[in-house]
């Protein structure tokens, strides 16, 4: 069952569904420039606090969206075995140091009655990416989504990434991979069941 704190983080708050105030990020952006020691008016920056503003607006683009609403048109369809999609290339933003971290999402799902469009699946990774957020929590909300809009019998999400936060700053370690994996239903509850799926994800993984 989800939690009242995994509910919130799965859906946008009231103060994400406001437009992305340019604006504010452009001065922001500028005081920054100006703390590191540089010079925001040369001419390499002058456009720089603008283009930051742009970029924020399209990567953090998902706070202002519900990925829900690719999982409601679904089709009736008396298929009980398991659907999988593998390496839905994503890209999204950790909270930590505001640094991305990037790789590729595995969903599969065991349907009850109904499959939604396999694109459907990438398209929630992808705009469940586009927030700032940690690894963890990007895992366990794409699969609370699946499980409660298509109730489906199991279902399994598993996301491989690399995270500049510790690539680039830190300990520096370049060859460092995070995998983090979400399980519900039977994929939970069925040891079997789920050296089937990780077996489907991992073995042609590699």
């Amino acid at each position: 069952m989800t939690s009242k704190n995994e509910e919130s983080h799965n859906r946008p708050s009231k103060a994400a569904s406001a437009p992305v105030d340019h604006a504010r990020i452009e001065k922001a952006v500028r005081e920054i420039l100006i703390a590191v020691g540089e010079d925001p008016d040369r001419e390499g920056l002058l456009e720089t606090p603008a283009r930051v503003a742009r970029m924020y607006a399209e990567i953090f683009s998902g706070l202002h969206k519900d990925p829900r609403v690719h999982l409601k048109r679904v089709f009736t369809e008396n298929y009980d075995e398991i659907v999988l999609v593998r390496d839905i290339e994503f890209h999204s933003m950790c909270e930590h140091h505001l640094l991305p971290f990037s790789g590729k999402a595995h969903v599969g799902y065991l349907p009850n009655g109904k499959v939604v469009g396999l694109s459907k699946l990438a398209r929630v990774v992808d705009e469940v990416a586009r927030r700032p957020q940690v690894q963890e929590r990007m895992t366990e909300t794409i699969a609370n989504m699946v499980e409660q809009e298509l109730d489906a019998r199991g279902v399994v999400v598993l996301i491989e990434s690399s995270h500049s936060c510790m690539t680039m700053r830190g300990i520096r370690k370049s060859g460092a991979s995070c995998t983090t994996s979400a399980m519900r239903g039977v994929f939970r509850e069925n040891l079997s069941s789920r050296a089937e799926i990780l077996g489907l994800i991992l073995n042609q993984n590699r």
